[in-house]
């Protein structure tokens, strides 16, 4: 087979076992929330069609919320996202979520140092009264390096059919590549906890990267038969693990914290 037979045989194993641990979310009235961050073309969308495209819409959600109202900036900053909560039997995936007040919004000068920092400090906590109340939370970072952001944003200004993708923060995110690099680490650093971990995964590869992701919830939430399609669930370590503070602060093999040329 060739390596895109052997990519679809495979996503569709995956898929197969996520249409299963649907079944059990819904039957035990779980609630499943899923993030995905991550620089812009790193292949977020991508991951979360692949994630979503067998599920029953019933039970699943995505949500990619526009810039906020007048009112919803005087609002309490997570107020419009709680409202997007998974409910009983739902899975949620978020396509940039609350942590645009992380890195986004502070590197195109979106909101105060202020807003930002109470924003660093209430985000650990707001998560923590989730995960308790009895929320699965996942946090993918996608990474990719700024080569191959370059070629991506490349291609979505020349193909009609994804120039709609095109937006002012992409078009800055070369210019502002080692600023989005500063605000990235510091969201690490500050919003990584052991109940609700950053997963850093390569994106160079949309492919792998789409089935590692999906390899990782897998892995993570046990349901009934899990495994039963044969696909294996354990997680590629190169392409795929949790941030670690000891790398990060250099006391480690070359980071896997950021994108290969930070």
């Amino acid at each position: 087979m060739s390596p895109r037979e052997i990519y679809q045989e495979e996503l569709e194993l995956l898929q197969i076992e996520l249409v299963r641990m649907q079944r059990w979310v819904q039957e035990t009235h779980q609630r499943i929330l899923i993030i995905f961050e991550g620089r812009d073309t790193a292949g977020k969308g991508g991951a979360i069609f692949r994630f979503a495209h067998h599920l029953n819409p019933r039970a699943m959600r995505i949500v990619a919320l526009p810039k906020p109202t007048e009112v919803e900036k005087g609002q309490w900053y997570f107020q419009r996202y709680i409202k997007e909560l998974p409910n009983p039997g739902e899975i949620v995936f978020f396509d940039r979520s609350w942590y645009n007040r992380a890195v986004v919004e502070p590197v195109m000068g979106f909101c105060t140092d202020n807003q930002y920092q109470q924003f660093v400090q209430q985000v650990p906590l707001f998560e923590r009264m989730l995960i308790d109340d009895g929320i699965r939370l996942i946090k993918f970072w996608f990474s990719i390096d700024i080569e191959e952001q370059k070629r991506r944003l490349i291609d979505r200004q020349t193909n009609p059919l994804k120039q709609w993708k095109i937006s002012t923060v992409d078009m800055q995110a070369q210019q502002k590549w080692h600023n989005f690099t500063h605000y990235k680490e510091e969201m690490f650093q500050h919003t990584h906890r052991e109940e609700s971990p950053w997963v850093i995964i390569k994106g160079n590869n949309k492919e792998i990267a789409r089935l590692e992701a999906i390899r990782y919830v897998l892995s993570e939430i046990n349901f009934p038969n899990r495994g039963k399609s044969g696909v294996s669930l354990k997680t590629d370590p190169n392409i795929i693990r949790t941030f670690d503070p000891v790398y990060h602060l250099g006391h480690g093999p070359a980071s896997f914290n950021g994108e290969m040329t930070s």
